[in-house]
């Protein structure tokens, strides 16, 4: 008897759902592709010990979520094949392995590219949410499939006959030949999302239905599996060219001999997105976890004891809803005692539920060992309702409401979990976000939330800076520093004398006169003002509730006072001193460190302190402080002030240096902050991005361009404050001027498109310039 499926390895890197996986390519057969929400696609590599994969190479340029990928095979222009790879952002990438950006990219569909596969000669076959297939050859798109009436989510070419085949939202299968839609398949009672080739004449098909299907070419259904209890997602063949495996929302991946289950895997995610087999027999799936694993019969290739047992803990360990563990009506006290499970089970995958002591218990019955699994606990209410002030659980984590949200016709329920205190904005966001919706939706998602949430208080989006004491407005962190409106020739950022020297504007004769205006910017952004009194004021108060060891002496007040006030004073330089006590203030406790945080925003202008903070033996303890006091849990006010601490840093050719080489951390933390509605942070997070945008604008680094583009793009997605659209719109025509190849980076982003956007919802004018003048860079 063929031995089981075991756990062999983990590929950790991706930090988004995995949602399409493939075998590799020529030269790499040992080796495994994955694509993506984090808009990212990778090859993994097998390695020469052991069972276990690295990261071979990590594939860019998409600009919004990767969702389906297929390999071309090799041909005389391409020798080791291309990986193509669909997305959100309605393109289809090319790759060949050794790209990190896409050699060229196909553009055609006006929706989410939701599934690829792959034919003879170069041929291509994409699906979409656009509800049409199109077929492609040589880089051209040759024709458009019509004739389904909801999302295309399965496509398939038969190799020996060419045939084509696509599964749809509608419940439908359709044969292709030439163009023509030769027959309709009906039988699925819900959207069709897999399809795979058995033979000239017979094929697979799996469906939100929770079946999977067996076809003649002709329409006949020969056979129905049922195993699955949740919709099913993905299927792949096995080596032998009859068995296979396939994968879905219960958590499973399930492998098929005979027309039975024969085997059940139950993975530590709830969405087990796609699964393929490779060519030594192992299989691989992604989940919803950002992971993805492999599963072996081979002896060798299993993982240690060790990685087996945690991968059972966290199996063990995982929380399932209610819902979806088929208690129904059933009370649990109702239920049999753990010592029900020395019955068998009927079949393998059998789900049975136990009471151990006030939790409820899910085992899942393995044919092939004899022996129940644990493979979580049930948590929530039974009755499936929710009741005031109860929680509900959804995906092991607790939220004060699940709402289920039907988008579209023919598409599944999605689950919108929200907690009153959270922003209903920046969750519909992330909804749109998680489930590849089209922009268009924000509105009405978070007027869904506002509407179903009445007299709730929500939280606030906007939130101001009140003194921490008295509630009042006395100090403002960064007070002073504010950005004003410019004056008529002056700086379009700061509103003073300021300008762009004159060998920044561009030579060439343009009809455009605000391009000159704007583009390259090559002095950077600093926040410069503020009012001492006050931050002196507000450190003197916290002060007192510092512990000893970090508590100052007003002596040490007084000498930052002094060293703040001699900034500007040529005769005059900060001592040694001076620096070692705003180290020591910097060590307060993360909610009072704010003023002297204030205070070194504007001393690392100086280029003693900046020396003292960002040379190469102190640089990288620095690069952590900033990093640490800019975690989740810090205040706004800091995290602005950090922001604006490095802006000022560029100001000095040590600080410019350590910022050069730490701007993949320092970008990470732009992120992170990204979709927080204050003001003050995105002006300030927006000015970092200009600045080092500034600083690239003259060198040769292509990475370094497209990582700022696209950080650029990203922040503009979700960016509403005008100022830092502005200054986001500045960075971006700053990459992009007189460099072909940013330009072309920038057009892989399809930045005109967010910049069209952005310019239909603007009245301030010098952003309405400043976009026209990208614009016309980027034709």
């Amino acid at each position: 008897m063929e031995p089981s499926f075991t756990f062999s390895c983990s590929l950790v890197g991706h930090e988004g759902d995995v949602r399409a996986i493939s075998a590799g390519t020529h030269p790499s057969e040992s080796s495994i592709l994955t694509a993506s929400r984090d808009r990212t696609s990778r090859l993994w590599v097998k390695s020469s010990e052991g069972a276990s994969y690295f990261e071979g190479l990590s594939m860019r340029g998409h600009e919004n979520f990767v969702s389906s990928l297929c390999v071309l095979p090799p041909s005389d222009k391409y020798p080791t094949g291309l990986i193509m790879t669909g997305s959100n952002d309605y393109n289809i990438n090319a790759y060949t392995l050794d790209s990190v950006l896409p050699v060229y990219t196909l553009k055609g569909h006006v929706n989410t590219v939701c599934c690829l596969a792959a034919g003879k000669f170069g041929t291509l076959l994409s699906g979409s949410w656009d509800t049409t297939a199109k077929v492609w050859l040589n880089e051209n798109n040759v024709m458009t499939l019509k004739g389904h009436e909801a999302t295309v989510w399965a496509v398939a070419i038969i190799p020996a006959n060419g045939i084509m085949l696509t599964g749809s939202a509608d419940k439908t299968i359709k044969a292709w030949r030439a163009g023509k839609c030769q027959q309709t398949l009906k039988g699925h009672t819900d959207c069709v999302r897999a399809i795979a080739i058995l033979s000239e004449t017979q094929f697979l098909s799996s469906s939100n239905d929770t079946t999977i299907r067996r076809w003649t070419i002709s329409g006949e259904c020969m056979f129905e599996y049922k195993g699955h209890t949740g919709f099913v997602y993905s299927i792949a063949l096995l080596p032998n060219g009859e068995d296979f495996v396939s994968s879905g929302e219960d958590r499973t991946v399930r492998v098929w001999r005979d027309g039975q289950c024969h085997q059940t895997i139950t993975l530590p995610a709830q969405s087990v997105w796609c699964v393929t087999c490779l060519p030594n027999g192992d299989i691989a799936a992604g989940s919803s976890d950002n992971m993805a694993r492999v599963f072996t019969r081979d002896h060798s290739r299993k993982a240690s004891a060790d990685e087996v047992e945690l991968f059972n803990q966290q199996v063990a360990s995982s929380a399932i809803p209610v819902q979806s563990s088929d208690l129904g009506g059933i009370r649990p006290e109702d239920l049999p005692g753990k010592e029900d499970l020395i019955n068998p089970g009927k079949k393998d995958g059998q789900t049975k539920l136990v009471k151990v002591g006030d939790n409820v218990e899910a085992y899942s019955w393995s044919q092939s060992e004899c022996k129940w699994t644990k493979i979580g606990d049930v948590v929530g209410s039974n009755d499936g309702k929710q009741t005031a002030g109860q929680k509900v659980m959804y995906e092991g984590k607790e939220y004060d409401y699940v709402f289920s949200v039907d988008i579209e016709e023919g598409r599944p329920e999605l689950k919108l979990p929200y907690n009153v205190a959270d922003d209903p904005w920046h969750v519909a966001q992330q909804f749109i976000h998680q489930h590849e919706l089209s922009q268009a939706y924000l509105e009405q998602v978070a007027n869904f939330i506002i509407s179903n949430t009445a007299g709730i208080t929500l939280g606030s989006a906007a939130p101001t800076y009140s003194d921490p004491f008295t509630g009042g407005g006395r100090y403002v962190p960064g007070g002073g520093a504010g950005v004003q409106q410019p004056t008529a020739g002056g700086d379009p950022f700061t509103g003073g004398s300021r300008h762009i020297p004159a060998s920044s504007v561009p030579m060439e004769t343009t009809s455009a006169p605000h391009r000159n205006i704007y583009f390259p910017k090559t002095s950077y952004i600093t926040f410069d003002t503020a009012n001492l009194q006050q931050i002196i004021g507000k450190l003197t108060e916290l002060n007192e509730s510092i512990a000893n060891e970090y508590k100052l002496e007003q002596s040490d007040i007084s000498q930052l006072k002094l060293m703040v006030e001699k900034l500007d004073d040529a005769n005059s330089s900060p001592t040694l001193d001076q620096v070692k006590i705003l180290q020591k203030a910097l060590k307060w406790p993360q909610d009072q460190v704010f003023p002297v945080l204030d205070i070194l925003r504007l001393c690392i202008r100086n280029q003693f302190v900046n020396k003292c903070f960002c040379n190469k033996q102190d640089g990288a303890a620095f690069i952590s402080y900033i990093q640490q006091i800019t975690s989740i849990s810090c205040k706004t006010a800091n995290k602005m002030l950090v922001f604006r601490t490095l802006c000022n840093a560029f100001q000095c050719d040590t600080g410019s240096n350590l910022l050069k080489n730490s701007r993949e951390e320092i970008t990470t933390l732009l992120m992170d902050c990204k979709s927080i509605k204050n003001k003050n942070l995105q002006i300030a997070l927006s000015s970092v991005l200009l600045n080092y945008a500034v600083q690239q604008h003259s060198e040769q680094n292509a990475e370094a361009k497209f990582e700022l583009l696209s950080a650029v793009e990203t922040v503009l997605e979700v960016e509403q404050e005008d100022e830092a659209n502005f200054r986001l719109v500045v960075a971006l025509g700053t990459l992009t001027h007189n460099d072909h190849d940013s330009k072309s980076l920038a057009k892989s982003l399809e930045i005109a498109q967010t910049i069209n956007r952005l310019q239909s919802k603007t009245s301030v004018q010098k952003l309405i310039d400043s976009a026209k003048g990208l614009l016309q860079i980027l034709q």
